[in-house]
């Protein structure tokens, strides 16, 4: 750790507020030194959160390590994703198989969305106190048995007991990957990172099903079940072997002093790099981050840091651990991420409800591996959300920054937001009247299915990013909220769309569901006026502090 006297948190609040007569409060960022304080930087970006000088900490590790760690992170969340919403080319199979209606089959997508949404009720709590690698063993061991057993099942309500298993299973494949991305990757990074598990996870809910329609065509439905055992176990091994464990205790917005950064640059050998101090605040047209040698990411995981189990946080019981992801949910920020994530997902949920009984009727006639194909074209828009959302929102917040004499405020990423809403709304529009009009399958499936996929992955990137700028300590535990929000109305989605959808016809319905995704992501505009004021009535909250 540095030498020397350190300012704590509200003495740095103090010393930038007097330098540049804005508040600093959780989630707004200093870019660029100020006065005295100094940051360390990597080439022109400044490290937020600061690292420390212990070389295990996560934040050091070496790219390897953190490629290893993302990599480890994407390969989870895809495994977890990969079975639970791979029915819908499966629906004829298991009708045929049991005996039962298509509304009988639809629950057990149902079931499994209900019990995934509240499993993360046990999980986060348990990796914050115990560590996300035993969590994420414990849980993909019960996802492997779960599995097991749906390919073993011999009836209907044997069916329906593996899907909740396996829903309880999945549930670190929507949360531990915010968890992952914020344990290791600095505040520049977080856009693309993020992306990349909205990718991931949503990207295995959307091959699974092609997966699945073309392996019960030619080998019979229990075969996918046997293959996401061989996915699971997989992502088990490299878990073992590669994805060390990244929680990690730290200070919170803890920066050196200039005498402090210099004293620690002497101990470490020069491993890190101070750049020139200056009084002078950059203008609105002058560059913000001062020049910088590029800052050496040296470290790598320690021994313990491959043990099965991480220290027990004793600073923290079980009962604060439970109750944080409920005291989060007051939070605004935090309900208006959870609602645009949920009703983003939901807009998808919807195509992965319908496809079956829409495109294998008239005047499609697919079958069921054609169904599944279609699969293709949600996951190439959750490809092109990739390379699009999470590095350009991660642009305009530079650009805003720079603009603002160096200080990023969360908010900055908003206006992204507005690209990909039109995806949305051209997507429901495209689907819900070409299956209601019949059109042909190319408008429905690679215009429409393309423009779902692509809000997906965005909306629910930025907005979840968005949270986690305002409250990273807390990444995991948001995302609880917004996963039992989504969750609940998938659940409701998959019970009530279909027979909605016999009474009124496809436009209501979606169009309905797609109207409430617009009107929650309409809600980012007083977010990005006022969301610093909403920021400033947690701002003395203990989730801050929280580990």
């Amino acid at each position: 750790m540095f030498n020397g006297n350190r300012p704590n948190e509200e003495t740095q609040r103090t010393l930038t507020h007097e330098e540049l007569s804005t508040a600093i409060i959780p989630g707004t960022e200093c870019m660029a030194d100020v006065g005295n304080l100094h940051f360390k930087h990597s080439g022109k970006n400044v490290l937020i959160p600061q690292p420390s000088n212990d070389p295990s900490d996560p934040l050091n590790w070496n790219r390897k390590w953190k490629a290893a760690a993302m990599i480890g992170m994407a390969i989870s969340s895809f495994a977890n994703g990969f079975g639970p919403l791979s029915i819908g080319p499966q629906v004829p199979f298991y009708m045929a198989e049991w005996d039962k209606s298509v509304d009988d089959v639809i629950n057990f997508t149902g079931i499994c969305i209900l019990v995934l949404g509240f499993s993360n009720l046990v999980w986060v709590p348990v990796a914050r106190l115990f560590g996300r690698r035993p969590a994420l063993w414990i849980s993909m061991t019960i996802g492997i048995a779960s599995a097991v057993w749906r390919a073993t099942a011999t009836s209907y309500e044997s069916f329906i007991g593996a899907c909740v298993l396996s829903g309880f299973a999945c549930g670190p494949g929507e949360t531990f990957g915010p968890m992952l991305v914020a344990d290791v990757m600095f505040l520049h990074e977080r856009g693309f990172y993020m992306g990349l598990y909205q990718w991931a996870y949503w990207g295995g809910i959307m091959v699974g099903p092609i997966v699945a329609g073309a392996m019960s065509d030619r080998y019979g439905w229990r075969s996918f079940w046997w293959l996401n055992v061989g996915i699971l176990s997989f992502a088990l091994v490299y878990q073992i072997c590669f994805l060390p464990e990244t929680k990690w205790t730290r200070e919170a917005n803890t920066l050196p002093t200039a005498g402090a950064f210099l004293d620690a640059q002497e101990k470490e050998l020069n491993q890190f790099t101070e750049i020139e101090s200056t009084n002078d605040i950059p203008g609105p047209n002058q560059t913000v981050h001062r020049l910088a040698s590029e800052e050496t990411l040296f470290g790598g995981p320690n021994r313990n840091q491959f043990l099965p189990f991480s220290k027990y946080e004793r600073n923290e019981s079980l009962l604060q651990a439970l109750w944080i992801p409920i005291r989060v949910t007051a939070f605004p920020i935090v309900q208006w991420a959870s609602f645009v994530f949920s009703w983003s997902a939901s807009c998808f949920l919807v195509a992965n409800i319908t496809q079956s009984a829409a495109l294998a009727g008239p005047p499609w006639n697919f079958s069921a591996a054609a169904v599944g194909y279609t699969n293709l074209a949600l996951f190439g828009g959750a490809s092109i959300a990739l390379v699009t959302a999470g590095p350009l929102s991660d642009w305009i917040s530079m650009r805003a920054t720079m603009h603002n004499n160096g200080i990023r405020e969360p908010e900055m990423r908003l206006p992204t937001l507005i690209l990909f809403s039109a995806a949305a709304l051209l997507g429901g529009l495209i689907v819900s009247y070409g299956y209601q009009y019949g059109w042909p399958w190319e408008a429905i499936v690679i215009l429409g299915y393309t423009l779902l996929g692509m809000q997906l992955a965005a909306l629910a990137a930025i907005a979840t990013t968005y949270a986690i700028d305002s409250y990273k300590p807390v990444a995991g535990e948001f995302l609880i909220s917004a996963t039992v929000v989504k969750n609940l109305w998938g659940y409701g989605l998959s019970q009530f769309l279909n027979p909605w959808i016999v009474k009124s016809g496809y436009v209501l319905p979606i169009m309905v569901n797609t109207a409430l995704t617009l009107f929650f992501i309409c809600l980012a505009i007083p977010l990005f006026f006022y969301g610093k004021r909403v920021r400033y009535w947690s701002a003395n909250s203990t989730v801050h502090s929280s580990s």
